[in-house]
């Protein structure tokens, strides 16, 4: 039996962090789906800069958006809202058949409102209204700006991934922002049924520290962040907040390992897959990464629910000379920083194209 299914057997969503029109017009996304257990998607801005500057199958589409007078991140959202719903409406089956739980595809507000509350709330209500799917998550940044967004948010009624989160700490306040909107939503008498997932990035703690470390904690920050908040994660689960949203009809939300392909040559190519195999979870994984995984028979056991051995670990990196409060703060600004200059970027792949396409369609073209 693949990998892919037994993860899926044990509890784990399995989710690809890609989108590309060319996946979905090839028929790719929809073999995953039926071949390799992939439950639901999600993307960011680096994705779609990717994926727009490197395939010309978005040209017939910015022409026609162009013609409609649209221009720059109006465009761009015109364009990732057809591959947005098009990949849901492929996952809605799966959607219906677990009542919500899975089926999910993200989509994520601009990165330039990482620090913008109000701007960010009107925009994740926007695109949310726009997708018109309801199996569509809004991606908002777990940024001390982000939370009363996320709270907001949950409350009118958005599902919403919260993205970029790198610590227990971080992602404790992205739950409590979640369940203040579902608990305003019980008091007034409002269906405690929105979803969300928090996604906490592992990857990229080991490429932070790499280069400072001796052999032997080579590749186990990320691990280790991941099981001291995967403990948090179930004892929150088993809290009286979550069990009144449950006893209410509620979900409680969801915990996602996000940035899981290995960095490290020298690592195993499903490192992070096998470490972090845990049910109730979810795991969102670029295609190569999923690929490799269906290439496995084995996963190894679940994650420890009481963390395991995180916090001896985290020990030898603080006497390393980490402390990881101030890395999970700085990688959550590196990484508000890095999707801005993608989105940057993304807009000037915009423009570019735009002022090519716009021309009359000429022999060859």
């Amino acid at each position: 039996m693949k990998a892919t299914q037994l993860l899926h057997d044990m509890g784990q969503s399995i989710w690809l962090d890609n989108i590309t029109r060319d996946l979905l017009d090839s028929g790719a996304l929809k073999r995953y789906i039926d071949e390799l257990s992939v439950t639901g998607l999600t993307s960011n801005p680096t994705i779609f800069d990717h994926a727009i500057k490197n395939s010309s199958a978005y040209d017939a589409s910015i022409r026609d958006a162009l013609a409609r007078g649209s221009s720059g991140e109006d465009l761009f959202f015109e364009l990732a809202l057809a591959d947005i719903t098009r990949a849901a409406d492929l996952f809605r089956p799966v959607h219906d058949s677990t009542n919500g739980r899975d089926g999910w595809v993200s989509l994520e507000v601009s990165p330039l409102l990482a620090y913008d509350t109000a701007t960010t709330l009107r925009e994740a209500k926007d695109l949310s209204a726009r997708a018109a799917r309801s199996n569509v998550f809004i991606k908002i940044p777990g940024t001390r700006e982000g939370l009363p967004a996320i709270e907001e948010a949950i409350f009118a009624g958005v599902p919403i991934n919260v993205t970029l989160l790198f610590s227990r700490e971080q992602y404790l306040a992205a739950a409590d922002a979640f369940l203040r909107g579902i608990e305003r939503r019980l008091d007034a008498g409002l269906p405690p049924v929105v979803a969300s997932v928090a996604s906490l990035f592992i990857s990229r703690w080991d490429v932070a520290v790499m280069d400072q470390m001796p052999e032997a904690l080579r590749d186990r920050l990320g691990i280790a962040i991941a099981q001291r908040t995967y403990k948090a994660y179930r004892n929150l689960l088993d809290s009286p907040r979550c069990r009144r949203i449950v006893k209410a009809g509620g979900r409680p939300q969801r915990l996602l390992w996000a940035s899981t392909g290995t960095k490290d040559p020298k690592a195993s190519d499903i490192l992070y897959i096998t470490a972090l195999a845990a049910p109730d979870t979810v795991n969102t994984m670029p295609e190569g990464t999923l690929k490799a995984l269906a290439q496995h028979t084995t996963i190894g056991p679940p994650l420890p629910a009481d963390g395991g051995d995180c916090e001896q670990a985290l020990a030898e990196f603080a006497k390393a000379g980490i402390d990881v409060d101030d890395l999970a703060a700085r990688l959550q600004e590196e990484g508000a920083k890095s999707f801005s200059k993608s989105w940057n970027d993304l807009m000037d792949v915009i423009r570019s194209k735009s002022a090519v396409l716009k021309g009359p369609v000429t022999a060859g073209r």
